[in-house]
């Protein structure tokens, strides 16, 4: 009579290999670089989303086989992937992992997906991780069944080292710093800045003057009827800091020599 392998399927609540238990809370078998690989091999194959027998084909496996079945359910736990009907889809999590400028924050979100994972970076937060077998046991009490503690623990341990969270040492969990709001462009430099709704009303146009010249303009003093007051040491001090912003963005002809001063005169009083 033939006997039949049972393959772990990591899509399911709760994972069972033959003679090994069951686990009550998820987690997968593999670790994070392999769920990155398996998104990269849908994009790889037909860009967001690709059929299974395309997607074995790439990868060189049976459709069927026990270790497809096995990446696709890890690059789901991870959150990278979606599947429908036999068609498997990047997530917005797994476009962002195959993107280099975003593939960290991509990696330090999706390692908090797994719920052994979250559950061991709650438990020890702020707090140095045990060794491997105390924190086999650890995972033990978390739902991992005894028997698949130690691929449990070791897949942690590589998923945290592919996700940034052992920067620090492998001695305790670390979330990498600005990792998950990190996809946002950086601030524009200075010269490249487009100030908008300024004084011409131009809206989204180019500026008309340099950010240094429109800086300058927005610390007059307001106008209106009555006149407002602005003393003469105001005025020099702002005549005299635009001499200096003159200097900065614009050049001078060869011939020019000397600075601008600005000064103020105050009238002489006779003597009685």
């Amino acid at each position: 009579m033939a006997t039949t392998n049972v393959v772990p399927n990591p899509e399911e609540t709760e994972i069972e290999e033959e003679g090994q238990g069951r686990s009550t809370i998820r987690f997968p078998y593999l670790d994070q670089d392999d769920a990155v690989k398996f998104a990269k091999a849908i994009q790889a194959t037909a860009g967001n989303s690709c059929t299974r027998d395309a997607l074995a084909g790439y990868l060189k496996v049976s459709p069927k086989a026990g270790g497809f079945n096995l990446r696709a359910g890890t690059a789901k736990m991870f959150g990278f992937v979606d599947s429908d009907k036999g068609v498997f889809s990047l997530t917005d999590l797994g476009k962002r992992v195959i993107d280099h400028n975003r593939e960290k924050a991509a990696r330090a979100e999706s390692f908090l997906l797994i719920p052994l994972y979250k559950r061991v970076f709650d438990e020890y937060r702020n707090q140095m991780l045990p060794g491997n077998q105390p924190l086999e046991k650890a995972m033990e009490q978390m739902g991992v069944a005894p028997k698949q503690s130690d691929k449990a623990r070791q897949a942690f341990q590589r998923s945290a080292t592919q996700a940034g969270y052992f920067a620090f040492g492998n001695d305790r969990l670390i979330a990498p710093q600005g990792n998950l709001a990190s996809d946002a462009p950086p601030p524009p430099k200075l010269e490249d800045k487009v100030i908008t709704g300024n004084r011409d009303g131009n809206g989204g146009e180019p500026p008309k003057y340099h950010p240094f010249i429109a800086g300058l303009l927005d610390t007059l003093p307001p106008t209106g009827v009555p006149k407002t007051e602005w003393t003469l040491q105001g005025r020099q001090d702002w005549l005299q800091t635009a001499a200096g912003i003159f200097n900065l963005i614009y050049k001078t002809s060869a011939e020019d020599r000397g600075t601008v001063t600005v000064s103020v005169e105050t009238p002489k009083t006779s003597a009685n």
